[in-house]
This record gives C-alpha cells, sequence and structure tokens, in this order.
C-alpha cells in the first residue's frame, strides 16, 4: 500500500511503538500510513509513532482496510497455526513473527473435548521493546479464533537471545538483505 496522509474523524485507542503503552489519538489528529500489515495499522503523528489495531482503523477518515487475515474455516492443523502466526507483524517491521525468528516454539495439546490447546514460545527483536506485549496477544488471538482451539498462550522468552541471523530467508527478501 501507498504511504498516506490521513485525518482521525474521532477519538482513536492506540499504542505508542516502541513503548508499548496506550494512548488515544484526538479526532483531527493527522496520520501518515506507514505499514497496513496484519490487519493492524502503524501512523506517524507529530507526537511519534503509534499502531492502531484494525478494530479501531475505522476512525482514519479515508482508509479502507485491505482484507484483514482471519482464521480459515476447516480442520484444525498444526499448519492452520503457523499460517495464522504469519499474520502477526512488529509494527516496525514490514516482516511476520514467523518469518523473523521470533516464534521458537509450538506446542499442541489435544484436549478430551476434541478440542486443542496451543502454547507458543516467542521472543522479540530487543529485550526493551515495550510492543511485546501486543505483539503477543494479537499472537494469542489469532490462534484462538482457529477451529477447535479451546485455550491460546503466548508466552515471551529471552532464550536463546535472538539475532538477524533467525531471519528466515522469505523475511530477509522483504528487508533486502540478500
Amino acid at each position: 500500500m501507498a504511504a498516506q496522509t490521513h485525518t482521525l474523524s474521532k477519538d482513536c485507542p492506540a499504542t505508542l511503538i516502541p513503548a508499548g503503552t496506550a494512548a488515544t489519538l484526538p479526532a483531527g489528529t493527522e496520520v501518515f500510513i506507514a505499514q497496513t500489515l496484519g490487519g493492524n495499522v502503524t501512523v506517524r503523528t507529530d507526537q511519534g509513532l503509534f499502531r492502531i489495531a484494525a478494530e479501531h482503523a475505522g476512525a482514519i477518515t479515508g482508509y479502507v482496510p485491505g482484507h484483514a487475515p482471519t482464521a480459515q474455516a476447516g480442520a484444525f492443523s498444526e499448519q492452520a497455526v503457523w499460517e495464522a502466526l504469519k499474520t502477526c507483524f512488529d509494527p516496525e517491521i514490514p516482516v511476520n513473527i514467523v518469518d523473523l525468528g521470533l516464534v521458537y516454539d509450538l506446542s499442541i495439546e489435544p484436549t478430551g473435548a476434541g478440542g486443542h490447546n496451543v502454547d507458543v514460545k516467542m521472543t522479540l527483536t530487543a529485550p526493551g521493546c515495550g510492543m511485546g506485549p501486543v505483539i503477543a496477544e494479537d499472537a494469542r488471538q489469532k490462534i484462538a479464533a482457529l477451529p477447535t482451539v479451546e485455550a491460546a498462550k503466548v508466552h515471551i522468552v529471552w532464550d536463546p537471545v535472538w539475532g538477524p541471523q533467525m531471519i528466515s530467508e522469505q523475511g530477509r527478501k522483504v528487508l533486502g538483505l540478500e
């Protein structure tokens, strides 16, 4: 999507990047759309960089969201979980968390009721990133929306320490590292 300047039509909940603190952008604020991956919108304002969750993007005058990724109908599978995780993005980096190498472990346990509990361990590109809980919750919600998932947990871990060598070949192409 081409970056564009828009105005907020109403007060809009947002998250300050990279601090991860909740904020409200007032109606009339001019926002420059920097990224729209994973259904959320990263905007730049005179006050800094913010993430606007998909459910609040309607406050951006003239912004027409693309198709937001959603859970696929059909049978549950490990591949479906990986595909859901690939719809999650750091709001500053145009590569999904799987291709960034942030997902370290995926565990699926069947439940007695025919459902599944999913447990994910992921890290961040920097230990001080306040967006970690926001990114982890985005991943948890997308996993929880899959058919037959009864519980989804996403834990942030720091071992091993993330490094750029963990980025997939696809991620390296997107970032222009090849």
